[in-house]
C-alpha cells in the first residue's frame, strides 16, 4: 500500500501524460485538462485506502474520459459529435500508449500568447499536478482568482489556435527559453516567497526541480536545461541554513555552511561542469557556475570573489539586465571596495524595472554599511523593509536598520 505522499508523487508524474493522452484522442485541451483534474482528485481520495490500480495511467484516463462524456452529455446537441466519438471509441487500458506527452503539455502551458502569471499557474496545474487551491496558496491569491486565471489561460490557448504538437524547430529555441523562465520563476517563488509569513516554500522548489529534471530527461542535449537544474540544486542546497529556528532570514555570509546539503552540491557542481564543457554558455549555466563558486567556499571569507566577478562580467554580456547589474555590484564591492559597488548601483536609480522591488535599496544599504555610512545605510534598509511583502525579509531589514541606530 502506497502512502499518501507516494500517491501524490505518482499523480504528479502521471498528470501531464494523461492530459496528453486525452488531448491527442479528443482535442480540446481545456476540457481534457479539467477532466484530468477531476480524475486526479478521485484518485487522491481512493488510492491511499483502496490501493493503486495495476495500471494507474489507464485508470486515470478512463475516469477522465467518463468525465468528458458526462460534460458533453450535459451540453446536449452542441456537443453531440464529440459525445458520439467518445462513446464509440472509449479509452481502454489496452489502448493506453506508453508514450509521454509531458514535454508537449509543458510547451503548450508556456505558450507565448499567455502572460507570465498565467504560464506559471497553468504549468503548475497541468504539468505539476497541483490543485488550484495549492497554487493559489503559493502565490497568495484567492482560489477564485487563480481559477479564473487558469480558465482564461486555457481559453487564450484555444483562441490562439495552438495545436498539441511540439513547436517547429525554428521556434523551439525561443519557446524553450520561455519554458525555462517559467520553471525558474516557480523555483524562485518557492525559494524566497514574494509575500506572506514564510521565507520559503519547499513544495514549490521541489516541484520546480522535479519538472526541470523531467525536462532534462526529455531534452538531454540542451545545455541550458542542465545549467538551470544545476542552478536550482546548488541554490536549494543552502535552504536549511537560510532560516533561523524562529524562521528568520539568515544571509549567505552568516549561514552555517555545515548545514548545506553536500550531496546536492556535488550533483550541482557535476552538472554545471558538464554543461560548461559542452559548448557556448547561456545565462543559467553562468549563474550555476557562480552558485558553484559560493558552494565550494568553506567560509564566507574564503569565497573567491574575483572569480565570481569575472563570471558576472560574462553574465552581463550573455544576458544583460538590472538584476545582473544589482548582483554584480555586490561582487564589485567585494573585489574593489564598497564605493565602487555603490557607483555601479547608481546606474540603476533611473531604471523603472527596479522601482517596485526592495532589492536595490537592500543592496544599497548593505554597501553603505560596508562603507561606514551608517545613517544612509539605515535609511536604505528602512526603505527596503517598506517595499517587501515577505514578512521574514521585512523583519530582517528592519533589524539591520535598528542595529545601526
Amino acid at each position: 500500500m502506497k502512502t499518501d505522499r507516494q500517491v501524490e508523487a505518482l499523480l504528479r508524474e502521471l498528470a501531464p501524460q494523461v492530459i496528453g493522452l486525452l488531448v491527442r484522442k479528443h482535442g480540446q485541451f481545456d476540457a481534457c485538462e479539467d477532466a484530468v483534474q477531476e480524475a486526479l482528485l478521485s484518485a487522491a481520495q481512493q488510492w491511499p485506502e483502496q490501493g493503486v490500480p495495476d495500471s494507474p495511467k489507464s485508470w486515470l484516463a478512463t475516469v477522465a474520459s467518463r468525465r468528458l462524456v458526462d460534460e458533453w452529455r450535459s451540453e446536449s446537441a452542441r456537443r453531440r459529435r464529440e459525445e458520439n466519438d467518445a462513446l464509440t471509441d472509449p479509452v481502454e487500458p489496452s489502448t493506453v500508449s506508453d508514450s509521454d506527452d509531458t514535454l508537449t503539455v509543458l510547451f503548450l502551458c508556456c505558450h507565448p500568447s499567455l502572460s507570465a502569471p498565467s504560464q506559471l499557474a497553468l504549468t503548475l496545474r497541468a504539468v505539476g499536478g497541483l490543485t488550484t487551491g495549492e497554487i493559489a496558496n503559493a502565490f497568495l491569491v484567492p482560489e477564485s482568482t487563480l481559477a479564473q486565471r487558469i480558465s482564461r489561460a486555457k481559453q487564450t490557448i484555444k483562441k490562439a489556435g495552438a495545436e498539441f504538437v511540439l513547436p517547429p524547430s525554428a521556434e523551439l529555441g525561443e519557446r524553450l527559453r520561455v519554458v525555462l523562465q517559467v520553471l525558474y520563476l516557480i523555483f524562485n517563488e518557492g525559494y524566497t516567497t514574494s509575500g506572506g509569513p514564510d521565507l520559503h516554500r519547499a513544495d514549490l522548489t521541489a516541484e520546480a526541480i522535479r519538472l526541470t529534471r523531467l525536462l532534462r530527461r526529455l531534452m538531454p542535449d540542451e545545455d541550458e536545461v542542465t545549467g538551470l537544474l544545476a542552478l536550482m540544486l546548488l541554490t536549494d542546497a543552502r535552504r536549511a541554513a537560510r532560516a533561523g529556528d524562529d524562521g528568520s532570514l539568515v544571509p549567505l555570509a552568516e549561514q552555517d555552511r555545515t548545514r548545506w546539503n553536500a550531496e546536492t552540491i556535488d550533483e550541482g557542481v557535476s552538472l554545471v561542469s558538464e554543461a560548461l564543457e559542452a559548448g557556448p554558455v547561456g545565462p543559467y549555466q553562468v549563474q550555476a557556475a557562480i552558485a558553484a563558486v559560493h558552494s565550494e567556499a568553506a567560509t564566507a571569507a574564503g569565497t573567491d570573489w574575483p572569480q565570481i566577478l569575472a563570471l558576472y562580467d560574462v553574465l552581463e554580456k550573455v544576458s544583460p539586465g538590472p538584476v545582473v547589474t544589482l548582483n554584480r555590484a555586490v561582487a564589485v564591492a567585494e573585489v574593489n571596495g564598497p564605493e565602487a559597488g555603490l557607483e555601479l548601483l547608481a546606474t540603476l536609480d533611473d531604471d523603472s524595472r527596479m522601482s517596485q522591488t526592495h532589492r536595490l535599496d537592500s543592496v544599497r544599504g548593505h554597501l553603505l554599511e560596508l562603507a561606514g555610512d551608517t545613517g544612509a545605510a539605515r535609511e536604505a534598509y528602512l526603505r527596503a523593509a517598506g517595499k517587501t511583502a515577505s514578512e521574514p525579509e521585512r523583519q530582517y531589514l528592519a533589524r539591520r536598520a535598528e542595529r545601526l541606530g
